[in-house]
């Protein structure tokens, strides 16, 4: 039996109508995207796995842009929280970039999306705030430094290419954990030549 036989054609047979429908729609691109990556995400798909029609992602998003940037959205802020909370509870820019190693690995859909701004509306006013708290964060652990941008888009470099090379498949070795090894990069570029920023 085909794929197609076995499921219901639920963009016409059934209604939009759901308890939290945008969040139900958002929880499946997480799916999708761990599954397929970005670019298999499609509003059909989605309708498909929460058991609606088309018509209901459309009613919330639009399009997949639309979806997309909502999801991006919510990365950021949810990015933005994670490096806040690990700022008030003392942390140096070396537990900061650590945090934003785990929420990497810990959220890979929405960094898979978040850093694709070809594939959502990055001028989004939610957008444009989340992402502003997020880095505002990462530029306060280097505003001590001879010139803070450079010292900004440095540390910002450091974890996030190692956040990429992890997810991606190169960086990862058996047996170690992603957030310990990073902080032990990150450490060994700043706190053991005595340049940690705090």
């Amino acid at each position: 039996m085909s794929r197609s036989a076995r499921l219901p054609d639920v963009t016409t047979d059934r209604p939009y109508h759901h308890g939290d429908l945008r969040r139900a729609v958002l929880d499946a691109a997480v799916d999708a995207i761990t599954e397929h990556g970005p670019g298999g995400v499609g509003l059909r798909d989605l309708a498909r796995r929460v058991g609606v029609s088309h018509a209901g992602p459309v009613h919330h998003f639009k399009d997949k842009a639309g979806l997309l940037t909502a999801l991006a959205a919510e990365g950021f802020a949810l990015l933005a929280a994670r490096l806040e909370e690990t700022k008030a509870a003392g942390g140096d820019f070396v537990e900061v970039g650590t945090a934003y190693v785990r929420f990497a690995v810990e959220h890979r859909a929405h960094f898979e999306v978040m850093f694709r701004p070809d594939l959502y509306h990055p001028d989004d006013p939610a957008v444009e705030a989340a992402r502003s708290r997020a880095g505002a964060v990462l530029a306060d652990g280097v505003t001590d430094q001879p010139d803070p941008e450079l010292a900004s888009a440095a540390a910002w470099s450091i974890v996030h290419g190692f956040a990429t090379l992890w997810n991606t498949g190169v960086l990862e070795r058996p047996g170690d954990d992603p957030v310990e090894l990073a902080r032990a990069v990150a450490g060994f570029l700043f706190r053991e030549r005595g340049q940690a920023p705090t």
